[in-house]
């Protein structure tokens, strides 16, 4: 069984004991920094791993209560799957618990548990008046009905019932899916000795293997993945909703920030622009006037933007939800469906938050007819949902489609059904689906490969079939690789040589640069016609290198221009298409080795080796001391 991966976010007012929970939990202690210890409060987000004993793997994320530490917050919560809200027996629901709730949901966070702590220090009543205060703020939210855990972490009061209580909620929280394309948002960036540029991160989706080719955005810079660990454990492959650490390769740290996004593929869309549906803060709210510089909170992204409404002039307080754009002063990566916080820059408050309808807004007209245009994309036709779940997964069966889209069985197959007659989708296989557009895109990047393979190597028969698809895996499933592939052999874009693949239209070839020296042994060998000398003196003197020469060899032979002779001879095919006609015309239907050699005038050195060479191609056939022609 497949096993799974979560991320549990520990939020909640300062001093209100996640630190010590976590701890607890884990027995790790997450304040790591100096500052961290010396000050008694978390500064960036803590990680600690927690393995159940069915196998599930947890990460524990310690996220930083105090209201100046809210971006770091937000950056560690962006990835959890479920939350622990720690709220302090002796206090209760404090002003950090309400704008940590509010973010929460905002988030899209779903799965809650109320950890109550500190129950040494209060008596029963206290005890009932926090639980109440409590129940009676979680009332009409989407934490209602959350359990509550009575805890103490110094004592270790009701910590086994709540690492029970974790793995029950759990059960039903869908996991993230590993299939999709990898995307890891980048919260943390270092450098460790002897090893260069380190980043952490928790994978949003997808899975990463050591050695893979990833791109680091917005800058589109390419990168390696050298090394990953999960909770310093070093791993072949992390994956959807591990925690992880990478060391990349072919990068400085100073080129990488709290924010960037590495992928293995260039599904994801680098934006400035971005269409949203949002939702405003239950509490006090001051107007916010049209084009406001805002501060958008993205996966572990923060970046300054100004809002754009299409229906008003000013947003005042309302239940209702708000579609907008937001213009953002840097570029960012995001799918339609990720989630987002909005806070005020000045005085700095949160305003809302919300969810991505179009990761690339345009320019749009003030009025009635963009919200009708937004409500629209909002809302997705069963088209525009299957192209979105196709485009992150590339290959879907009918049962995953239905999971990806929520559509209805018989709407899903009608969609199917009209997509593959008009073209936009194609049955890759048995009720196996893609995106036309998708295999527009591997037919270019494998046309591209294959040329940019024949450049470098003109006398090699093609790239290796093996070679180019493991090329093409970070970004392709295997079956739409190798179907493509037969695709463009049948359309002859491409053609296929045993294990080699080549352009429909390549024929092997002597590469310009060192054209005319390669002629030149070549004539050299001809001319030298079956004495020839070792293969390796016709090129003592030429600056050619050793794989040109390798692939030089090979192609000769390949193509049959030459035969090898002797382990280290060639000769030329029209040396030996002398030879033959000559001792042709000189022997009968049968002849022995005084006859080939008074015909051919060759020393045994030769001779030998030359007619082993005529059986080999099948021109003769040799009994005892005699040879036969075949008349081949």
């Amino acid at each position: 069984m497949e096993k799974t991966y979560y991320t549990i976010g520990m939020a909640g007012h300062i001093d209100h004991g996640k630190t010590a929970l976590t701890k607890a939990l884990t027995n790790v202690d997450t304040d790591r920094l100096k500052e961290e210890k010396e000050r008694g409060i978390s500064i960036e987000p803590g990680y600690a791993p927690f393995q159940t004993e069915d196998g599930t793997q947890l990460s524990i994320i310690d996220v930083p209560g105090h209201e100046r530490f809210i971006r770091q917050m937000i950056a560690g919560v962006a990835g959890i799957d479920l939350v622990v809200l720690v709220i302090a027996a002796d206090e209760g629901v404090m002003p950090q618990t309400e704008e940590h709730l509010e973010i929460l949901q905002f988030l899209g966070v779903e799965h809650c548990i109320v950890a109550i702590t500190k129950i040494d220090r209060v008596d029963e009543i206290m005890l009932e008046l926090v639980q109440e205060d409590i129940q009676e703020r979680l009332e009409g939210t989407i934490f209602d009905g959350a359990p509550y855990m009575l805890v103490d972490s110094l004592s270790g009061t009701g910590i086994d019932q709540l690492k029970s209580t974790i793995i029950d909620s759990l059960q039903e929280v869908k996991f993230r899916d590993a299939y999709g394309s990898f995307r890891l948002p980048i919260d943390q960036v270092f450098t460790v000795q002897g090893q260069g540029t380190v980043v952490r991160g928790t994978i949003y989706e997808g899975a990463v293997q050591k050695g893979t080719q990833l791109t680091l955005l917005p800058k589109g810079l390419k990168v390696k993945a050298r090394q990953i660990q999960v909770h310093h454990e070093e791993r072949e492959e992390a994956r959807a909703g591990q925690r992880t650490a990478i060391n990349l390769g072919g990068i400085e740290k100073t080129d990488v920030f709290r924010g960037n996004v590495l992928v293995a593929s260039d599904h994801f869309l680098v934006t400035d622009t971005i269409d949203v549906a949002l939702n405003l803060t239950s509490g006090a709210f001051t107007p916010l006037k049209q084009r406001s510089p805002v501060k958008v909170h993205v996966g572990t992204s923060e970046v300054m933007g100004k809002i754009v409404f299409f229906d008003r002039n000013e947003l005042e307080q309302t239940d209702e939800e708000v579609l907008c754009q937001i213009r953002l002063d840097e570029e960012i990566v995001v799918r339609r469906g990720d989630r987002f916080i909005l806070r005020r820059p000045t005085p700095v408050e949160t305003l809302g938050g919300g969810w991505v309808i179009q990761p690339r807004g345009g320019k749009y007209r003030f009025g009635p007819e963009t919200i009708e245009m937004l409500q629209n994309v909002m809302q997705g036709t069963p088209e525009d949902l299957v192209e979105e779940a196709l485009s992150k997964n590339i290959l879907l069966d009918l049962q995953q489609l239905i999971q990806q889209t929520s559509l209805d069985e018989p709407i899903l197959k009608q969609t199917i059904a009209k997509g593959v007659e008009d073209g936009s989708l194609l049955e890759v296989s048995s009720q196996k689906f893609s995106l036309a557009k998708t295999f527009s895109k591997i037919k270019g990047e494998i046309g591209g490969r294959v040329e940019s393979y024949h450049t470098d190597y003109p006398m090699r028969p093609g790239m290796s079939k093996a070679e180019l698809t493991q090329s093409l895996s970070a970004g392709y499933p295997k079956p739409f690789i190798e179907y493509s592939l037969n695709a463009l052999a049948a359309q002859g874009e491409l053609k296929k040589t045993g294990q080699f693949i080549a352009l429909g239209t390549f024929e092997p070839h002597l590469p310009k640069q060192w054209k005319v020296r390669m002629e030149g042994i070549i004539s050299a060998l001809e001319k030298d016609g079956i004495q020839v000398k070792k293969w390796e003196q016709y090129f003592e003197g030429t600056p050619l290198p050793k794989d040109e020469i390798s692939d030089l060899t090979l192609y000769l032979l390949e193509t049959g221009q030459v035969y090898r002779l002797q382990d280290d001879t060639m000769v030329h095919r029209n040396a030996v298409e002398g030879a033959v006609t000559k001792l042709m015309q000189d022997t009968a239907a049968a002849f022995g080795l005084k006859e080939a050699k008074d015909s051919l005038d060759l020393s045994r050195k030769y001779l030998i080796p030359l007619l082993e060479l005529f059986d080999l191609l099948g021109i003769t056939e040799r009994a005892e001391d005699q040879r036969r022609w075949t008349g081949k």
